[in-house]
C-alpha cells in the first residue's frame, strides 16, 4: 500500500508537467529554436539558403552606418506610426463615445458595421483601396472632381507626397472600428455615479471627460497606443499591395518591407535577419519608453 500511495503521489506531482509538455515542446521547436537560428543567421552574409560567410557584427555595422535604405524605411515607418496614432486614437474614442450615448439607436448594428472593416484583413483592404484611389476613373478622384466641377487626377498612388495619405486612409479605414470596440467596452465600465458626482460639483463636459472618462479608460488607452505602435512598425502587406512595392520615391518603403525584399529578392537572409533584430530592439525600446511615459508600472 505504501508503494501504491507513493506512486499516486508521484503521478499527481508529475501530472501538471505532463500536460504542459506538448505546449513546451511546440514553443521550443517552432518559436525559440527559429528565434535562436535567426539570431545566429544575422552574423552571416548569405547568398540564398545554402551559401553563407561569417561576418560577425558586419551586418549590423553596415545597417547602422551605411544603409540609407534602412534609415529611409525607418523614417517612413516612424512618420506613418505617429500620424496613424494621432488620428486613429481620437477617432476611435470619439466614435465610441458617440455610440455610447443614450440617444443613439441600433447600437449593435453600428458596432458590427464599424468593426467589420477590421475583419477583412490588410490584403483585401489594399485591393479595395487600389481601385478606390485609381487615377481619374477611381471613385475617390471622381467624387473630388464632381465637387470641384472638373476632372481631377490627384495621383494617390503615383506621387511621392500622396503615398502617406493613401496608406493612412486605408489603414484608418481598417483599424478605427477595432479601437472603437475597446474604447466602448472601457467607457461602459466607467462608474456612472462618478459622472453624477462630477456634475454636482459643477464640472462641465470637458472637466468630466478629463477627470472621469480619461482616468477610467486609461489602461485601454495605453494598450491601444502600444498595440498601434507595434502594428505600425510591422506594417507590410497594406503598402506592399496598395503601392505594388515601395511606391514612388520609396515613400512607401517600411522596415518589414525592406526585410522582405532583402531576404527574398536579394537572397541575403543574414542581412534580413539583422534588420529583423534591429526592429526588435527598436520596438522594445519604444514600447518600454511608452510604458514609462504613461507610468504603467506604477499601477
Amino acid at each position: 500500500m505504501s508503494w501504491s500511495r507513493r506512486a499516486r503521489s508521484q503521478n499527481r506531482r508529475m501530472a501538471p508537467y505532463l500536460f504542459l509538455s506538448p505546449l513546451v515542446a511546440i514553443l521550443l521547436i517552432f518559436f525559440f529554436w527559429p528565434l535562436l537560428q535567426s539570431l545566429l543567421l544575422s552574423f552571416f552574409s548569405t547568398a540564398g539558403p545554402h551559401t553563407r560567410r561569417f561576418v560577425g557584427l558586419g551586418n549590423y555595422a553596415f545597417l547602422i552606418a551605411h544603409d540609407r535604405f534602412f534609415w529611409l524605411a525607418t523614417a517612413n515607418t516612424i512618420v506613418f506610426t505617429l500620424v496613424f496614432l494621432l488620428i486613429q486614437i481620437p477617432a476611435s474614442l470619439g466614435l465610441a463615445m458617440l455610440l455610447n450615448h443614450r440617444a443613439v439607436r441600433c447600437k449593435r448594428l453600428f458596432r458590427f458595421c464599424f468593426f467589420s472593416t477590421y475583419l477583412v484583413g490588410q490584403v483585401f483592404v489594399a485591393v479595395v483601396f487600389f481601385a478606390l484611389l485609381g487615377p481619374r476613373q477611381g471613385p475617390l478622384n471622381a467624387l473630388v472632381g464632381q465637387i470641384a466641377g472638373h476632372a481631377v487626377d490627384i495621383g494617390w498612388l503615383t506621387r511621392p507626397n500622396m503615398v502617406l495619405p493613401a496608406v493612412l486612409l486605408a489603414a484608418l479605414w481598417l483599424s478605427i472600428g477595432y479601437g472603437m470596440i475597446y474604447f466602448l467596452a472601457a467607457l461602459q465600465a466607467v462608474d456612472a455615479n462618478l459622472y453624477e458626482a462630477a456634475a454636482l460639483d459643477g464640472a462641465g463636459r470637458w472637466a468630466s471627460f478629463r477627470h472621469v472618462t480619461l482616468p477610467g479608460i486609461r489602461p485601454v488607452l495605453i494598450f491601444l497606443i502600444i498595440v498601434g505602435t507595434i502594428g505600425g512598425f510591422q506594417l507590410f502587406e497594406l503598402p506592399y499591395i496598395l503601392l505594388q512595392g515601395p511606391g514612388p520615391g520609396y515613400r512607401g518603403l517600411t522596415i518589414v518591407m525592406y526585410l522582405y525584399s532583402t531576404a527574398f529578392d536579394r537572397g541575403d537572409l543574414g542581412y534580413s535577419a539583422a534588420i529583423g533584430w534591429l526592429l526588435v530592439l527598436l520596438l522594445g525600446s519604444v514600447a518600454m519608453a511608452q510604458l514609462r511615459l504613461f507610468k504603467a508600472f506604477d499601477e
